[in-house]
């Protein structure tokens, strides 16, 4: 094993110091079970102050929500005890339901208040006439091990969240920078599509990564709708660059070099245009290769061809390419200025950017159900055997259980997750035995009660810290704060012991077993039901649902990133082989594209709306594939550019046709060239 970092160590020591003061609070205070303190100080910690102050405050919120439905609940159904084991149950499944839907930090605060009403409720059931003060006892308790994690994080020496941050957003830029550099030279590196799927997987991890930025300590806070927004610009960048890169290959395929040479200066200045300085020398930058992009686009008319639109569909994303590098620029430039503590006001232009909640991501219903489900079955089963053997230390049972199910859930396969932690609580027990039977009995006053823990939570407080043995170092951390609690509650003997450590064991293959039954999916499922919201999604917009173009590039590219580690782990599948999540990113742009021009086209709306009753039915049936409705769709689409072409000369009629170019060619990328009204010969068109 590698020796300790100083991150590492301090982290350690900070987590021991939080820990033991909030024993130290609570026995001063009088509190019943002090080592619940100790429990959350541990469980709140993370590395940096913003995850710890964001952990804190959500926890606290989420344990106050459960002791107050604990003590509604425990009164009423005390004397029928399974329906109060259902009443519970149905609670914790319900909030780690919802808990799923938000995959925010704030969605601690919905899980934590499902799983405290069990801890709370079960070992209580036995004094139901002390509920609220055991309710209030336990509020306090986890409330005092929260607050003295945050404050020891927060004040001595503080880890700030914001350089690591900082330097993931510049990451992510640095690689959207690189692709499209890639993409404008024909020499560049074109680099495998799972890589650029990862940026996307990037750029959906920084958005969730930024919601503890409120919480942080470094300046960077104040700039977390700047933050916010470069991810926006991220997000949309995507399907643009993509769309960028197919419209070079597909004029390579169609033999148009001389077309290609014409662009090839203008798509180097582009490329150029990532590294230019801030300023007004920017924005004149901007404005003229938008007047160079303008000046190149072939004009509309009814003899337009193949190629004459293919080129009309690449203007129209380099402008728009344009506008997100300017954008991104200047974002970048403003966060800068927030983090040295000059910030000024962002220009109108960008400040005005429609903004996407986080709660506009992919959300999977059926997943988080069926997760629901496993957990409320896993509870209740526990429970029976509680209730049907008498056994008084059964409450441990739905506890862990319901503890477990929640912790793994958003997991594909959350059964190897559990069993992990089965096996090294099953391996903290010698040391828990050894601190509650020998070592605590010895001691007598806070000092050296210290002194005996030290060793054991330091050395693990090292191991928490590294994610290489978080997930093996928690659970072995947790059974022994577990076993610490049995004496508070004045129980530290063997068979005490045996009883709560077999009880803890019942729950944790409870857990095991119900997920490995209901809950168990490969990464080949859970990538065909992302492919399916996708298809759905776009089946709603060709349906004429509304949604925004921002919020439509958020939530598809966090399935394409959602997609990549799946696809990769997926291989021996051969349908998802030859999936291309950025094909259905860059239709659903254009979709999203089209529905926005569509009122302002006048008699060309007239075209659309078969195409896009055609497109619904056509996303509605995949993966199945109908050849009748491929060939309409084709047939619906050159008829609809045909009707544009020969249709009014407007800004709305070039973003249609861009729009419905795209879409060709993403959906019938072996199709012969669209023809208009008249025969176009490509060669002549070239020449």
């Amino acid at each position: 094993m590698k020796l300790a970092s100083r991150a590492e160590v301090l982290f350690s020591v900070k987590s021991f110091a939080a820990a033991m003061l909030s024993v130290y609070l609570s026995m001063r205070i009088g509190l019943p079970r002090p080592f619940w303190a100790m429990m959350t100080a541990y469980i709140v910690s993370a590395p940096f102050a913003g995850p710890t102050r964001s952990k804190g405050v959500y926890r606290a919120l989420g344990t106050l929500l459960g002791a107050v439905v604990v003590t509604f609940l425990v009164p009423r159904l005390v004397n029928a005890p399974e329906l109060l084991s259902l009443a519970l149950a149905l609670w914790i499944g319900g909030c780690l339901y919802f808990s799923l839907l938000d995959r925010t930090p704030r969605s601690y605060m919905l899980m934590l208040a499902g799983y405290t009403a069990g801890l709370i409720a079960f070992p209580a059931v036995s004094e139901p006439q002390a509920i609220f003060d055991i309710a209030l006892a336990r509020v306090e308790e986890i409330t005092l091990g929260m607050t003295c994690a945050t404050l020891v994080h927060s004040l001595v020496l503080p880890q700030s969240f914001g350089p690591v941050l900082l330097a993931r957003l510049d990451h992510a830029v640095r690689d959207a920078q690189h692709w499209i550099r890639d993409a404008l030279n024909p020499a560049g590196d074109k680099r495998a599509a799972a890589e650029r799927r990862k940026l996307a997987g990037d750029i959906t991890e920084l958005r969730l990564m930024t919601t503890h930025l409120p919480f942080d300590t470094s300046h960077l806070r104040w700039t977390e709708k700047a933050v916010n927004a470069l991810q926006e610009r991220l997000a949309s960048f995507v399907p643009v660059v993509s769309g960028v890169e197919d419209r070079l290959a597909a004029l390579r395929e169609l033999g148009a070099d001389a077309v290609s040479e014409r662009w090839s200066g203008l798509l180097a200045r582009v490329g150029h245009l990532t590294d230019a300085p801030k300023g007004s020398a920017l924005d004149a930058q901007g404005a003229r290769l938008r007047s160079e992009i303008d000046a190149l686009a072939p004009a509309v008319s009814r003899d337009l061809g193949w190629i004459g639109l293919v080129e009309l569909n690449l203007a129209a994303r380099l402008r728009r390419l344009v506008d997100i590098c300017i954008e991104t620029r200047t974002l970048r430039h403003h966060i800068d200025a927030g983090v040295e503590g000059r910030l000024g006001r962002l220009p109108d232009a960008v400040r005005q950017l429609p903004g996407v909640p986080v709660s506009a991501l992919h959300q999977d219903r059926g997943m988080a159900l069926l997760s629901a489900f496993a957990a409320v079955f896993a509870t209740l089963a526990c429970c029976a055997i509680w209730i049907l053997t008498a056994w008084p230390s059964g409450a441990a049972a739905p506890m862990m259980a319901a503890v477990l199910c929640c912790f793994f859930a958003a997991q594909d396969d959350p059964l190897p997750f559990i069993k992990g932690f089965l096996n090294y609580t099953v391996y903290s027990i010698p040391l828990s035995a050894v601190y509650l039977l020998v070592l605590l009995p010895a001691v007598h006053n806070f000092e050296s009660l210290v002194l005996v823990c030290a060793p054991a939570f330091l050395v693990m407080g090292v191991l928490v810290a590294r994610p290489s043995t978080f997930g093996r170092a928690m659970p072995f951390l947790f059974g022994i704060c577990f076993t610490l609690a049995l004496i508070d509650t004045h129980t530290a003997d063997l068979v005490s012991f045996a009883n709560g450590m077999t009880a803890q064991l019942v729950g944790l293959v409870a857990a095991a077993v119900t997920t490995a039954v209901f809950r168990r999916v490969g990464a080949g499922w859970t990538a065909r039901r992302l492919l399916k919201a996708g298809w759905n999604e776009l089946a709603r917009l060709g349906g004429g649902e509304r949604v925004t173009l921002a919020e439509f590039s958020a939530r598809m590219v966090d399935r394409v990133g959602l997609l990549t580690p799946r696809l990769a782990l997926a291989g021996a599948h051969q349908d998802l082989q030859a999936v291309d999540a950025l094909r259905d990113l860059r239709v659903g742009l254009n979709m999203t594209l089209l529905q926005d021009v569509r009122p302002q086209l006048g008699r060309g709306e007239a075209a659309l709306k078969p195409l896009m009753d055609l497109l619904a039915r056509h996303f509605a049936r995949r993966p199945r594939v109908d050849p009748q409705g491929e060939a309409q769709l084709l047939d619906a689409i050159d008829n609809a550019l045909r009707a544009l072409c020969d249709g009014t000369r407007d800004d709305a009629q070039r973003e249609a046709l861009a729009a419905l170019t795209g879409m060709r060619r993403d959906l019938f990328p072996q199709a012969a060239p669209y023809q208009p009204s008249r025969t176009t010969d490509i060669h002549e068109e070239i020449r």
